[in-house]
């Protein structure tokens, strides 16, 4: 049947939709394009939670079909599914109109809240399960969040880990990127990673960059370890006499204002010397033993177009690698030197048809800060002094006779051995 309340009618109890500060971007030393919304996922992420007084409508008298039994009074009474004029949808348990025991809201996008509801209100435990599939875990009091909350991708991977008071982000919060970095700190009253104490966590889960940061962009960080973690909060040691970091973003024209500034965690797993493959000059070798899995370098350069990369020769080519339909990354002469650009050292890794490590595009996407267009991602055991090989695809343009170098993982192309 179809009737009229005297009450509002929630259209989103306790909505979350979570946007990591800038896109959910790491923090580091020369930003990659591409940087998705929250981290991990197509949903964007933000540090605030509509409660559902802010969600009510304004109108005091909302149109709602109910399925179900009603009491004497018209109300719904047991389990019922109710559908709100918006086109949301509630189902669960109901007490003369109130909802009462677990219940689930359908939104009209595709998402839904489920929990457990006292006197209309959600308490407790809730789940919130965004359209595109992600999920936050959150502790709900009168209907708003407060107290611990945590955040996964569409893969069940963790992406955030804290504290919520009154719909807001609150003290110390962690948010995960797919490259296993960290972004740390506490929030300011808006829920955003401002302040004076934040910090990346590179994925080694100890080199960290600590400093000045706001709405999660490094604005000045100096190299610290990080050496505990009680209770959530993280202890950090600053490193004596460190350089100091800052977000550097490459352009078309400039591949960082720090060229010389090496990064502090690919300086303790690479150097480059020699290439051990004949007229292949300089190579990409580990500095430690390390096991599989573990992020070794970082790729960035100056930001061209696909136009740019077909109209010239081919040998102008050889430090380009094709990010997405409109951008290509390349380090030219003479960054292609370490003595003119050290900042990166990615594109030293040699290419073979016997890797030992893939370049992963997505990871470096969700990191939006991290000093990287491109990371070399160890798929095999490496002992000290091995070379770092990768296998590329490329695509080949038959009217320019012109060839762009992908990633593996970039679909369609042509195996192509240098």
């Amino acid at each position: 049947m179809r009737r009229r309340r005297d009450t509002c009618a929630p259209l989103r109890a306790s909505l979350v939709q979570l946007r990591v500060a800038n896109g959910g971007s790491a923090p580091a030393l020369a930003q990659p394009p591409g940087a998705p919304g929250r981290t991990g996922g197509s949903c964007e992420a933000q540090s605030w939670a509509p409660s559902p007084a802010a969600m009510d409508s304004d109108d005091e008298m909302v149109e709602e079909a109910v399925e179900g039994h009603l009491d004497d009074d018209g109300l719904p009474h047991g389990f019922c599914t109710v559908t709100y004029s918006s086109t949301d949808r509630f189902e669960g348990n109901f007490v003369h109109g109130e909802k009462n025991g677990r219940g689930k809201f359908f939104f009209f996008d595709g998402s839904t809240l489920e929990g457990y509801y006292v006197d209309d209100a959600l308490q407790g435990q809730g789940v919130y399960t965004y359209e595109d599939g992600g999920v936050l875990q959150g502790t709900y009091v009168d209907g708003e969040l407060n107290g611990p909350a945590q955040e996964y991708d569409t893969d069940g991977r963790l992406i955030f880990k804290g504290q919520y008071k009154d719909n807001i982000r609150h003290g110390v919060c962690w948010i995960y990127y797919p490259d296993g970095g960290s972004l740390v700190g506490e929030v300011n009253e808006d829920g955003e990673m401002t302040g004076e104490k934040i910090a990346y966590v590179y994925p080694d889960e100890r080199t960290a960059l600590y400093g000045k940061f706001i709405d999660g962009e490094m604005i000045e960080g100096k190299l610290a370890t990080l050496m505990s973690t009680e209770e959530g909060r993280p202890h950090f040691e600053l490193m004596p006499g460190s350089s100091v970091y800052h977000f550097d973003k490459s352009t078309s024209s400039c591949i960082s204002t720090n060229a010389l500034l090496p990064d502090p965690y690919e300086s303790e797993r690479v150097y480059v010397a020699e290439s051990l493959i004949s007229s292949a000059g300089e190579g990409l070798f580990s500095k430690i033993a390390v096991g599989p899995n573990t992020v070794m370098s970082f790729y960035n350069g100056v930001r061209i177009t696909h136009q740019e990369v077909d109209s010239r020769d081919w040998a102008l080519n050889g430090n380009t690698l094709s990010l997405d339909e409109e951008t290509v990354i390349d380090v030219p002469e003479p960054y292609n030197h370490v003595s003119k650009y050290c900042a990166s050292l990615g594109h030293k890794a040699n290419h073979s048809f016997t890797p030992n490590c893939i370049y992963d595009m997505k990871k470096t996407e969700a990191s939006k800060m991290i000093k990287s267009n491109l990371m070399l991602d160890q798929i095999h055991h490496l002992d000290r002094d091995t070379s770092i090989c990768w296998i590329f695809k490329a695509k080949f343009h038959p009217l320019t006779h012109n060839i762009s170098i992908l990633p593996p993982c970039a679909g369609e192309g042509y195996e192509i051995k240098i």
